[in-house]
């Protein structure tokens, strides 16, 4: 009798195990999707550590092969993940200027309602990009906004919608820009939730309270205002994608509460990066249940311009040292993964005297890490202006002085000798 019970029982309650086991442990990440397990990235089921790549230009080339020539030869550095921009945005005033020079763009502003380019100009070529990462094994960060007026970022929002006059915090609290931004971002999410070829969203490039635009009283230290904005938009998110990751795309400032102080010019100055006054609260951001790993920028040589002089006690190879220490410290706390997402310094000297130090330190701590930015050379367009001062050279793709070549062989080496290391960190996960 006591064996026909287990027989009639067993198919029940094994029915029942799987079923409360799925409930408690939430759907099953898809295949080919990027997960954390603690402060580890997880691809089926193996560590996934990386060196990465930022290239905002990818999506604005017009040659399709030259887009397959960068993600080849990113294969062969064995770059694992590219960051590249969402968004692309133009006046109608800049339209027939945008169709003559083969300009991408995927919104359209002429009132307060964005039209969206979703052809061959517009949303097509970000599809060839995420479609031609896949085919070369590298995943994607997508980034739905910028802090910073290029390329059409959150600032058009605020003159089409508020005006103007407006401060560039109104960004973050404005409910007609915040639902204006998620109609965005549902288009970008829906479009590519089911590809496995995305890494991750991110909500903004280097969200601050001021922009080209100057900040307003209501984005100050004690305000919280980018922290909700963040938590805001990553549930957003959460609810149209329940399984790729989200990040914040931030830079990575501080608020301390005793924050850190400077000398300059016989003034003892309370230092931006670490008294809340950029809007960012990394510790507390780094908190929220849908921001699934942290971000941080590094650029202490731009940052500090005034003390980056001969004869000063300030070293950028330092300052750069204490940084990445202090967000490894912070990641601890919540244990998350973290990226390294950007840093740069400019002159090739500068590069191989301070890059090194800098990844090893990166590379000790747990890091994934993603230099600022790639450089592709012989391009088949040759010579072309994009926009600004963005330009194709001799077939190379936009310097701003912190581009990274493969003829530069010295600096090329220390990230593919980086990328060996992570490469070997990859693990079965238990």
């Amino acid at each position: 009798m006591l064996r026909f019970l287990r027989a009639f029982l067993f198919p029940f309650l094994l029915i029942w195990w799987t079923a409360f086991s799925n409930a408690a442990l939430g759907p099953r990440i898809p295949n080919g999707f990027v997960t954390t397990h603690g402060r580890n990235f997880v691809l089926d089921d193996e560590q996934f550590a990386f060196i990465g790549a930022n290239s905002y230009w990818l999506p604005l080339l017009t040659a399709n092969e030259d887009v397959e020539a960068t993600f080849q030869e990113m294969e062969n550095a064995d770059v694992k993940v590219l960051r590249t921009w969402g968004f692309n945005a133009i006046n109608g005033s800049e339209l027939a200027g945008a169709l003559k020079s083969g300009l991408t763009y995927y919104q359209v502003w002429n009132s307060s309602e964005w039209v969206l380019n979703d052809g061959p100009q517009g949303l097509q070529r970000l599809d060839n990009v995420i479609n031609t990462a896949g085919k070369h094994g590298i995943k994607v960060i997508l980034t739905f906004t910028n802090n910073w007026v290029g390329y059409g970022g959150c600032e058009l929002y605020i003159n089409w919608i508020t005006g103007a006059s407006q401060t560039h915090d109104v960004f973050y609290s404005d409910p007609r820009i915040i639902a204006s931004y998620q109609r965005y971002v549902k288009v970008l999410v829906e479009r590519y939730k089911d590809s496995p070829n995305i890494f991750a969203w991110e909500l903004m490039n280097e969200a601050r309270c001021l922009g080209d635009l100057p900040g307003g009283p209501n984005c100050v230290p004690t305000s919280g205002l980018i922290s909700r904005w963040y938590k805001q938009q990553a549930d957003f998110v959460r609810s149209l994608d329940p399984f790729h990751m989200i990040t914040t795309g931030g830079e990575g400032q501080f608020n301390w509460s005793k924050p850190k102080y400077y000398w300059y010019n016989g003034s003892f100055l309370s230092d931006y990066n670490y008294n809340g006054e950029a809007g960012e609260n990394f510790d507390l951001d780094l908190t929220f249940d849908n921001i699934d790993f942290g971000t941080y920028h590094m650029y202490p040589q731009s940052w500090y311009t005034e003390l980056d002089t001969p004869g000063s006690n300030f070293t950028v190879k330092q300052w750069g040292h204490n940084w990445i220490s202090q967000h490894s410290n912070a990641i601890r706390q919540v244990e998350k993964p973290l990226v390294l997402e950007e840093f740069g310094v400019t002159g090739i000297a500068n590069k191989t005297n301070i890059y090194p130090a800098w990844v090893d330190l990166a590379l000790k701590t747990g890091h994934s890490i993603m230099p600022w930015q790639w450089g592709q050379l012989d391009l088949i367009e040759g010579n072309r202006v994009i926009k600004y001062t963005d330009e194709i050279l001799d077939g190379a793709s936009p310097n701003d002085g912190y581009a990274i070549y493969k003829n530069q062989t010295e600096l090329w080496d220390i990230f593919k000798s980086a990328a060996k290391v992570q490469n070997a960190r990859s693990w079965i996960m238990e």
